[in-house]
C-alpha cells in the first residue's frame, strides 16, 4: 500500500511539474530566439542606414571595414548586396570576388522591400544559422539589402541550460515530494499493516490479539476499535463453547456410564426372554456414548487450536503400528509399515495420533479377511510430508469421496456401525494443523487416505524445554485404538 500511495503522489507531482515547466521551457526558447532576432534586425537596420549613401552613389566606401568590425565584435556574418543582388561587402566571404545572391530567398524578399527573418542549416559551416535581411532603401527606392547571419549555438546553449535548470528544479521537487509522500503513506499504511497482522493472528487462533486503536488516521482507529470489539466477542463466544464442551464432557459421560452399569447389573436379574432386549439396550447405550464422544471431539476441533509443534511422524507411525497390529491381526488382516526417512512435521499436539487412529479404525472396519492395511510415510516435495493409510476394502466412488468429510454422512447402509463423524474429525484436525487430507482410490481397489502436512524446519519452535522443537512422547495423547467412524 505504501508503494501505491507513493507512486500516486509522485505521478501527480510529475504531472503538475510537466504542465508547468514544459510550457515555461518552450516560452523561454521562443523568447530567446525572438530577442536574438530583434537584436540582429536592429543591427541590420543600422548597417542598412550606413550603407544607404554608398549604394545610392554606387561606391563601396568603407563598407568592408564596417562589416569586418561588426563580425569581429559580434561574430555575425554581414553581407551587403546592391539592387541586383551582387555582393558589395562580405565579412566572411568563402572565396575572393563578388558573388551573386539574387537567387537567395531572403535577398529576394529584402530587395522587394520587406524584412526577411528565419533559420536555416548551413552545410558549409555544419551548424544552424539565424538570419535577418533588411532592404536598403531611400525615397521608396530599394538600392540593395543587408543580411546578417548569426550562429544559434550560443542560443541553443542558453536554451539547453534553461532546460537543465528546469530538470534540476523538477528533480529537487520530486525528491522532496517523494520524501513527503513516503512519510504520509507510511503514516497511513503503518496502522493498516498492524491491523492486518492482528487480523492474521486472530485468524491463526490467537484470540487475545488486539489492534492498536490509538494510532493512525481517525478512520483507521475506528476500524481498529470495531475489530477489537469483534475479536472480544469472538473470544467470548469460543470461551463459552469450550466451557460447554468441558461441562458436556463431564455431564454426559457420567450418566451414560452409570446407565450402562445399571443395565449390566440387571443382566442377572432379567429373564431369558428379556436378556436380548437388555443386551440391545446396553449396545445402544454404548453407541450413544461413542456418538456423544464424537460430537464433543468435533466441538473441540472447531474451537481455538493450541500452538503447533514439530512432531517425529515416523516414530509416531511406528508406535501406532505397534498398537494397532494385534487388533488388525485379530480381524484376520495384516498391518504393514512403510516408513521412509522424512523430516519432522508441523501439527497440533496429539492431532496425528488421533487422525491415524480414526483412519486405521475405518480401514479395519472395511478390510476383508486376508487383506493388508498399509501405513506409509514419504516426503512429497521439499516442504510437504505425506502420511498414507491404504486398505484393500470396497473403496469409494468419486461422488462418495467428495462427500465423505461431511458430518453424519456414511457410504454404507444407515444401520451399520459408525456415525459418519470419523472423517469429519480427521478433516477438522488436519486443517487446524495447516495440512490437507484427500481420499484417493488405491491401486487394485480400496481407499488411500493421504494426509499432507508441512515439513518442519530447524527454525520452527516447539514447546519450551523440548529438543529440536519436538513434541515429547510423554506429553502426547494416550494411545489406544479409536473406533469412531
Amino acid at each position: 500500500m505504501t508503494a501505491r500511495l507513493l507512486w500516486s503522489y509522485l505521478t501527480l507531482a510529475a504531472f503538475v511539474l510537466a504542465i508547468l515547466e514544459i510550457p515555461l521551457g518552450i516560452a523561454f526558447a521562443r523568447n530567446e530566439q525572438s530577442n536574438l532576432g530583434s537584436a540582429i534586425e536592429r543591427d541590420a537596420t543600422v548597417l542598412a542606414g550606413v550603407a544607404e549613401d554608398a549604394l545610392e552613389r554606387g561606391v563601396r566606401t568603407d563598407l568592408d571595414s564596417v562589416v569586418d568590425r561588426y563580425d569581429q565584435r559580434t561574430g555575425g556574418r554581414v553581407v551587403i548586396v546592391d539592387g541586383d543582388g551582387i555582393s558589395v561587402a562580405d565579412s566572411d566571404p568563402p572565396a575572393p570576388g563578388r558573388r551573386d545572391f539574387s537567387t537567395r530567398t531572403e535577398f529576394v524578399t529584402a530587395l522587394s522591400g520587406r524584412v526577411a527573418t528565419g533559420t536555416r542549416f548551413s552545410d558549409t559551416l555544419d551548424e544552424r544559422l539565424l538570419y535577418v535581411a533588411v532592404p536598403v532603401a531611400s525615397g521608396g527606392i530599394v538600392h540593395g539589402a543587408v543580411r546578417i547571419t548569426y550562429p544559434t549555438a550560443e542560443l541553443d546553449r542558453r536554451v539547453a541550460r534553461n532546460w537543465l535548470l528546469l530538470a534540476a528544479v523538477a528533480a529537487v521537487v520530486l525528491a522532496a515530494a517523494a520524501l513527503a509522500s513516503f512519510l504520509i503513506a507510511r503514516s497511513v499504511s503503518r496502522p493498516l499493516r498492524r491491523l492486518e497482522r492482528t487480523a492474521v493472528a486472530l485468524a491463526d487462533g490467537r484470540l487475545s490479539a488486539r489492534a492498536d486503536a490509538d494510532a493512525g488516521p481517525p478512520e483507521v482507529r475506528s476500524v481498529a476499535a470495531t475489530f477489537n470489539t469483534m475479536a472480544g466477542r469472538l473470544e467470548q463466544l469460543l470461551a463459552s463453547q469450550r466451557t460447554f464442551v468441558a461441562d458436556a464432557s463431564h455431564q454426559l459421560r457420567t450418566p451414560l456410564t452409570a446407565l450402562r452399569l445399571r443395565l449390566e447389573n440387571l443382566e442377572t436379574a432379567v429373564s431369558a426372554d428379556a436378556a436380548g432386549e437388555l443386551a440391545a439396550a446396553i449396545d445402544e447405550t454404548s453407541r450413544l456414548g461413542r456418538l456423544v464422544e464424537g460430537l464433543l471431539t468435533l466441538a473441540r476441533t472447531d474451537g481455538t487450536p493450541a500452538d503447533p509443534v514439530t512432531v517425529d511422524a515416523v516414530e509416531l507411525l511406528r508406535r501406532r503400528y505397534d498398537t494397532w497390529r494385534p487388533v488388525v491381526e485379530d480381524r484376520g488382516a495384516e498391518l504393514q509399515l512403510d516408513a521412509q526417512t522424512i523430516p519432522d512435521v508441523i501439527a497440533l499436539p496429539g492431532v496425528i495420533e488421533q487422525v491415524l487412529d480414526n483412519l486405521i479404525a475405518n480401514a479395519v472396519g472395511v478390510a476383508p479377511e486376508g487383506s493388508a492395511i498399509t501405513l506409509r510415510a514419504l516426503q512429497a516435495g521439499r516442504d510437504t510430508v505425506e502420511l498414507h493409510v491404504i486398505d484393500q476394502g470396497p473403496g469409494m466412488s468419486a461422488a462418495q469421496r467428495e462427500r465423505a468429510f461431511d458430518r453424519f454422512w456414511r457410504s454404507g447402509p444407515t444401520g451399520q456401525d459408525g456415525f459418519g463423524l470419523g472423517l469429519a474429525i480427521v478433516d477438522r484436525l488436519v486443517l487446524a494443523s495447516g495440512g490437507t487430507v484427500e481420499l484417493c482410490a488405491a491401486p487394485g481397489g480400496g481407499l488411500d487416505v493421504v494426509v499432507r502436512l508441512r515439513a518442519a524446519r530447524a527454525s520452527d519452535p516447539g514447546p519450551p524445554g523440548t529438543p529440536a522443537g519436538r513434541q515429547p512422547l510423554e506429553q502426547r495423547r494416550p494411545e489406544g485404538p479409536a473406533r469412531l467412524r
